[in-house]
């Protein structure tokens, strides 16, 4: 009889265990609530430290019960460090499987079209990625590894870091940044485009430069093909650009002045022949594909109206008309 009750009162021990196990596990601390707490995980923390963390902030109840369900579900060595959003309405293995997972606070950071590296690493330090300082520095190493586009060594990196919206985990590293805004030109770059490219005798870091004007001088992909067929045909016809984008570029300033054309540069295309030295700015893939595929007209000349519109030319005169109705 003794026997029989220590059995029936372990087995009810064990029940009653497991079920506190299991509502630890899997029932979360408060089911009403929408509050979300920040939580984080350094690197190096392990199941026992992350436990603890969130039972001090209030989102689990029992720093036991995550450890055990991390250590059974074999997630222990996996947790992952970072940012992230947590709320006592979730369950210890809900909290583990988003650390598994790696579902950390993410922010995004936007580079818009026709945007230079000065301007990047202004944003850069805007936002607390790093210094403009460091920014350009980290533009001095080899990111060749991997990323095909930059097998021509380009003197710089200016035009290659692709304009876009991007996530990442808070607090990435300005290293990582550059990489993807990198290999996201790289895939952008199709390899119809780079064969085309090829078979027109160019080279990719020509088409950046064309393109990165292109994004400079004007905004629809139609006025930005027929001005890309502009700029070619000039420079076949051994015409100067004549592209003030890249007098702002040299100068720094807008708008530009008689004085400035006068300046000796590689990027004042008023002096001299052909593309300039380096891209003046990050091209979007509409600006690219532009300066692959140009639209071919009778036009010599373009101006850009204060409304946005393109003005087309094909003799100075209209050019000169076309100046003094919509720039003076």
């Amino acid at each position: 009889m003794e026997r029989n009750f220590i059995i029936s009162l372990a087995c009810l021990l064990v029940f009653v265990f497991a079920v506190f196990l299991w509502s630890s596990m899997y029932l979360p601390l408060d089911l009403r609530t929408n509050k979300m707490v920040g939580f984080s995980i350094e690197k190096g923390e392990g199941a026992k430290q992350i436990s603890v963390k969130l039972k001090e902030q209030g989102i689990i109840r029992f720093s036991s019960a995550f450890r055990i369900y991390a250590l059974f579900s074999g997630s222990s060595h996996i947790l992952q460090a970072g940012e992230y959003n947590l709320s006592p309405s979730l369950s210890a293995s809900e909290i583990v499987i988003k650390m598994t997972s790696g579902d950390v606070v993410r922010e995004r950071i936007t580079i818009p079209e026709g945007w230079d590296i000065k301007k990047i690493g202004q944003y850069f330090e805007r936002e607390e990625i790093c210094t403009q300082q460091e920014f350009e520095e980290l533009l001095k190493e080899d990111f060749s590894q991997g990323i095909s586009i930059l097998s021509e060594k380009p003197g710089s990196l200016e035009g290659y870091l692709f304009p876009e919206t991007y996530e990442f985990a808070k607090g990435v590293s300005a290293r990582i940044i550059v990489k993807k805004m990198l290999s996201t030109l790289d895939e952008e770059f199709t390899l119809e485009m780079r064969e085309e490219v090829k078979a027109q005798g160019r080279s990719i870091d020509d088409v950046i430069i064309l393109a990165s004007i292109i994004e400079k001088e004007v905004k629809s992909l139609e006025d930005k093909k027929i001005v890309s067929g502009v700029l070619q045909k000039r420079m076949e016809m051994g015409m100067l650009l004549q592209v003030d984008a890249t007098i702002v570029y040299m100068t720094g300033r807008s708008p530009v002045l008689y004085a400035d054309l006068k300046i000796d540069s590689p990027y004042n295309t008023y002096m001299y022949k052909g593309l300039p030295a380096r891209p003046i700015s990050s091209p979007g893939i509409d600006s690219i594909i532009a300066a692959i595929y140009p639209t071919e007209s009778n036009y010599l000349y373009y101006i850009s109206a204060p409304d946005g519109r393109t003005i087309f030319s094909k003799t100075l005169g209209e050019h000169n008309a076309a100046v003094r109705k919509y720039l003076r």
